[in-house]
């Protein structure tokens, strides 16, 4: 069993940059591939970005490639995502993920999910 709780969210102007973080309980942390997910109001929950469980590999929806960066500290159980160059439409609920693999985080297949932390972005 894997707990995820996000923190770092807020309200921040156009351009400006925010990091999300996600701790993670449980022994196994450093076995999930992690990945983040968004969900706008009145929008379907997307794909953000996905790391696997040893960091080696990122990948990242087209959306956001050159102004996210996620990363992970598997000692302190943590997976980060840096968010910069930010634009209203990341306004959204973001979700962070542990899966089996990659593409299962990519896909929205996880097998844990956290509450979510708000991130609103003002023009």
């Amino acid at each position: 069993q894997v707990q995820l709780v996000e923190s770092g969210g807020g309200l921040v102007q156009a351009g400006g940059s925010l990091r999300l973080s996600c701790a993670a309980s449980g022994r196994t942390f450093s076995t999930y591939a992690m990945g983040w997910f968004r969900q706008a109001p009145g929008k379907e929950r997307e794909f953000v970005a996905t790391i696997s469980w040893s960091g080696g590999s990122t990948y990242y929806a087209d959306s956001v490639k050159g102004r996210f960066t996620i990363s992970r500290d598997n000692a302190k159980n943590t997976v980060y995502l840096q968010m910069n160059s930010l634009k209203p439409e990341d306004t959204a609920v973001y979700y962070c993920s542990a899966g089996q693999t990659t593409t299962s985080t990519r896909k929205g297949t996880s097998d844990y999910w956290g509450q979510g932390t708000q991130v609103t972005v003002s023009s």
